[in-house]
């Protein structure tokens, strides 16, 4: 069952007062794409938010009016599903810095009347969770049920249930990690290189020379991409296939799995902006929250999913989540799910996962 046609809201959270971010400037104006599902109950006490990861949205589920695929969390939200919007009533926003909606580095500076560009400030994970308690304030809702987020959104679930546990009876964080590894630094700072260096960053004012840095979006892309999948589902789908005949070589693609990630590049570009890639990447970096988030009495439950061939963020990380949680006190239950597919799995249905997500909100 899906939740059927749905539109996206947009929602201005600096109507009273402007945002103050952890670096400490302001921005004046801020307006969030965010989209529901299900029925607020009258005692207001049945909401979930779900949190998107790095390249995603605020379409988490249904579809959208002449739309070929559903929202990408659709397999977890909807009628007697996960997250069962017969039960509760689903909140997705896009995180600011993104480029679906929400303000970020493309959108225009009141103050200049020009894309901010590189001018925008650089955020931190706490950032992008006080935009989403505005959003939440101004839907009047003041405590959830559960925040659910998988990679980047459980980021943003933790560092919610830290910082204001009083707002988050349940939390559940898949995939995810509370402090990266230098190899996932170096990943992505191999992927901010290729946007930057394109000759046609332009000093990130590509846009208003009329051009785009596709090559190197695309190239962070691609090597983003092979760190969700695993070499299982590599070998399962690709084998050593190529397009060439027996001796031929090229140094054009010619093995399907380098078809395959030349298609998941090129279509990124279709659906992501430069900039935002830039500004969504450096706080996963920094994020550090049991470092940061001063220790308090936290009543939220946790629950932490990981996957066994997940090598980007294994569950190591999760595991490193469970014990700093526990020697906080905090009630908290990790389980790992074996599949085949890495960190995706987060967005698919390996046997397992999606029950357990369901027996959290349930409980």
């Amino acid at each position: 069952m899906s939740v059927g046609i749905v539109e996206t809201q947009r929602l201005v959270v600096t109507d009273t007062e402007p945002l103050r971010l952890v670096c400490g400037a302001e921005l004046a104006h801020v307006e969030v794409a965010y989209e529901t599902y299900g029925v607020l109950s009258p005692a207001r006490d049945n909401a979930v938010l779900v949190c998107h990861a790095l390249t995603g949205d605020a379409h988490a589920a249904g579809m959208h009016a002449g739309a070929a695929k559903p929202g990408w969390w659709d397999n977890l939200i909807g009628p007697g599903k996960a997250v069962d919007t017969d039960r509760f009533f689903v909140i997705s926003t896009n995180l600011l810095g993104g480029c679906a909606g929400t303000t970020g580095p493309g959108s225009t500076d009141p103050a200049t009347g020009r894309a901010y560009g590189l001018d925008f400030p650089l955020l931190d994970v706490a950032d992008l969770v006080a935009v989403q308690r505005r959003v939440l304030d101004r839907l009047g809702i003041t405590r959830l049920h559960a925040a659910v987020g998988g990679s980047l959104g459980g980021m943003q679930v933790l560092q919610w249930a830290l910082e204001e546990p009083e707002r988050i009876e349940r939390a559940v964080l898949v995939a995810a990690s509370a402090r990266l590894t230098p190899e996932n630094i170096a990943l992505s700072s191999v992927a901010r290189a290729a946007i930057m260096e394109d000759p046609d960053f332009r000093g990130g004012r590509y846009a208003e020379h009329g051009v785009s840095p596709r090559h190197g979006l695309k190239v962070a892309r691609m090597l983003a991409h092979v760190t969700y999948v695993s070499d299982t589902a590599l070998r399962a789908k690709f084998g050593h296939r190529r397009d060439s005949g027996p001796g031929d070589m090229r140094l054009t693609a010619d093995f399907e799995v380098e078809h395959y990630l030349q298609h998941q590049g090129t279509s990124f570009l279709e659906r992501f902006d430069a900039l935002s890639y830039l500004y969504l990447t450096r706080p996963m970096d920094y994020f550090d929250p049991f470092a940061t988030v001063a220790e308090r009495e936290v009543g939220t439950r946790f629950r932490l999913i990981s996957f066994d061939t997940d090598w980007r963020f294994p569950t190591a990380h999760s595991l490193h989540i469970r014990d700093c949680l526990a020697e906080r006190g905090i009630a908290v239950d990790h389980t790992e799910i074996a599949s085949p597919w890495g960190h995706d799995s987060f967005l698919l249905q390996p046997p397992g996962y999606h029950d357990l997500v369901a027996d959290h909100l349930a409980r």
